[in-house]
């Protein structure tokens, strides 16, 4: 297959875009945009540094990504398996993205920015759920945002309740560590007792 590898090229096979799609994207959040940021329990947060690209999905309560103002969002890290992939990153290049979803909803919020890790006791503590209180925070400082039309949610049928499998259909958790580790790690054992497992450690 012959790669595109000139800008030239490729604007010459999609053409320029609508003004929309260019007056939609500005340096700070919006009143419209806030209200997506506020009604919000997923986003896919994307980071790159030394050894890559990193993309990670972070999730919570509506609203779990703390708008300070229009410039300024914080995004609480919750309990995971702390490999800690994009907080390594932001430590060593700031650069982030974030990817908002809303059940339901088929427009998306991207905001792009710049951001660093902080583990201020007072700021984590006002991010306490039921008593636990997050390892670190990220605060972003925000370069640009803007909604993304709903044409890739409508062609996913995403939110389509006829879009739904049945979870026997993909390979549990503890299949795929158990084909990764050669059996060493996951299995039957695991599945067993991740239900458990993520409540007791939910936050």
């Amino acid at each position: 297959m012959q790669p595109i590898t000139a800008i030239e090229d490729l604007e010459a096979l999609y053409g320029g875009p609508v003004e929309a799609a260019l007056v939609k994207e500005v340096p700070q959040l919006t009143s419209g945009y806030r209200a997506l940021i506020a009604a919000s329990p997923f986003c896919i947060l994307a980071t790159a540094g030394p050894e890559g690209l990193d993309c990670s999905p972070r999730g919570d309560r509506p609203g779990f990504v703390r708008v300070v103002d229009d410039k300024t969002l914080i995004l609480p890290d919750r309990r995971g398996n702390n490999r800690v992939d994009s907080l390594r990153n932001i430590v060593r290049d700031p650069r982030i993205a974030l990817l908002f979803l809303i059940p339901g909803a088929g427009v998306t919020l991207r905001v792009n920015g710049r951001a660093y890790v902080t583990a201020d006791a007072d700021l984590l503590d006002s991010f306490a759920v039921d008593g636990k209180t997050p390892r670190s925070a990220i605060v972003i400082e925000i370069t640009e945002t803007y909604f993304q039309c709903a044409r890739a949610i409508m062609r996913s049928q995403l939110w389509e309740p006829a879009s739904r499998i049945e979870l026997d259909a993909i390979p549990s958790a503890g299949e795929m560590l158990a084909g990764a580790s050669a059996g060493r790690v996951g299995g039957a054992p695991y599945d067993a007792a991740w239900p458990r497992r993520a409540r007791d450690t939910m936050w």
